[in-house]
C-alpha cells in the first residue's frame, strides 16, 4: 500500500536514523513501528494507516543532539497534541509548544523545524488525506459538503480544545487490535473532524483577515519591538501606538500575521529565552524568572511546564545531560 502518508513517513524516518522494527498489513490497513538508532537517541515512532484515507501517528522519542528536520509536506491535514516538546518551526518561525492542539495544512511546502536535544518528543496525532476530506466525505454527505480544510484554518492552534485533547488521549491509550482497532480509529477520525468543524463554527467561521502591506509592515515593526523588550512590562496601549493601530485592530492583525495572540507571543519568547538560560547557565529558577519578566518563580514554572511538558529543573537536568552514555 503506497500513498502520500507512507511516501512521507517511511523514507523520511529511515533517512533520519529510524529502523522499522514492526510491520503489519491486513486488507486496507497498515501498522508500522520504527525504533530510533541508539546512537542518535531513544524511543519509537508508530503509525496506523487506514486505506488511503487517514493515519494515526504517535511520537515518543528523544534525540541526544539538537535535530533539524527538513522535508516536503504533501497535500494533507494533521491535528496533533504534544504532551512534551521543545523546539521551533523555522519556515516560518513558530515555537513548538506542549499543551495545545496544533493543526497543520500541507500543500507541497517545505517544512523545517529544530528539536532540542534530550527533551522528549511525545505527541499523538491524526493525519487525513484529500481522499478523505474531499472525496470520501463528499460522497458520504452529498447534500452538505464539509469544508474540513477551511475549518482547520479558521480553528488555528487551539490552546483550549479540551474535547480534542480527550479524544487524542483516548487514541494514545487504546490497545486494541484487528477489527476492534479499525472500528475505533475510523470512529475517532470522524469524531475529530466533527469537532474541528464545530470548533470553527463556534469561533464564528470568520473569513481570513486581509492584511494590507502597510499593516504588515506595522506588525513587523511592533513584533521586532516585542522581540527586543519581551522581558519588560509591555502594555497593549503602547504597542498600539507603535503599530499605528487601535487595540482591537492590533490584536486581530497580529494574530493573523503571527498565528498567535500578543500574550502568547510574549510568553513564547520568554520561554525560549528561559530554555537557553536553563541549558547554558547555573542561574537559579528565581533568577531566570526575574530575567525573562516574571516576578513569581512559581508562575514561571507553571507556564514553562505548560509550554514544554517539563518543569524548569527537569528541563535543566535533561538538556544538560550527555544523553548517550555509551
Amino acid at each position: 500500500m503506497k500513498n502520500i502518508i507512507t511516501s512521507l513517513h517511511d523514507p523520511l524516518l529511515i533517512s533520519r536514523g529510524f529502523s522499522c522494527v514492526e510491520s503489519m498489513e491486513k486488507q486496507n490497513s497498515k501498522e508500522m513501528r520504527y525504533q530510533l538508532n541508539p546512537e542518535m537517541g531513544t524511543g519509537q515512532f508508530w503509525y496506523y494507516l487506514e486505506k488511503n484515507l487517514f493515519s494515526i501517528v504517535i511520537h515518543d522519542f528523544t534525540f541526544y543532539e539538537d535535530f533539524i528536520l527538513e522535508c516536503q509536506l504533501p497535500d494533507y491535514l494533521s491535528i496533533t497534541y504534544y504532551h512534551s516538546i521543545s523546539g521551533e518551526e523555522l519556515n516560518p518561525y513558530r515555537r513548538l509548544s506542549a499543551g495545545r492542539v496544533r493543526s497543520c495544512i500541507g500543500c507541497q511546502t517545505t517544512y523545517k523545524a529544530l528539536f532540542h536535544k534530550n527533551i522528549p518528543i511525545q505527541s499523538v496525532g491524526i493525519e487525513i488525506t484529500p481522499e478523505y476530506y474531499e472525496d470520501y466525505l463528499r460522497k458520504k454527505f452529498p447534500d452538505e459538503y464539509i469544508d474540513v480544510k477551511n475549518s482547520l484554518i479558521n480553528m488555528g492552534d487551539a490552546i483550549h480544545f479540551h474535547e480534542m485533547v480527550l479524544l487524542l488521549n483516548q487514541i494514545r491509550n487504546f490497545r486494541g487490535t484487528g477489527v476492534a482497532a479499525r472500528l475505533f480509529y475510523e470512529g475517532k477520525v470522524a469524531e475529530a473532524v466533527s469537532l474541528v468543524v464545530e470548533k470553527a463554527r463556534f469561533l464564528g467561521e470568520k473569513a481570513l483577515v486581509k492584511v494590507s502591506n502597510q499593516d504588515l509592515r506595522n506588525i513587523e515593526v511592533v513584533t521586532a519591538y516585542m522581540n527586543d523588550h519581551f522581558a519588560g512590562d509591555l502594555k497593549l496601549e503602547q504597542l498600539s501606538q507603535i503599530a499605528c493601530m487601535g487595540t482591537t485592530k492590533l490584536k486581530t492583525t497580529f494574530k493573523a500575521v503571527n498565528k498567535c495572540t500578543i500574550t502568547e507571543y510574549i510568553q513564547h519568547r520568554r520561554i525560549s529565552q528561559a530554555e537557553q538560560l536553563l541549558t547554558n547557565t547555573d542561574l537559579s529558577i528565581g533568577q531566570i524568572a526575574q530575567i525573562i519578566g516574571y516576578s513569581s518563580a512559581s508562575r514561571f514554572s507553571e507556564l514553562f511546564r505548560k509550554n514544554t511538558g517539563q518543569l524548569p529543573m527537569e528541563y535543566r537536568k535533561l538538556s544538560s545531560s550527555s544523553g548517550n552514555c555509551f
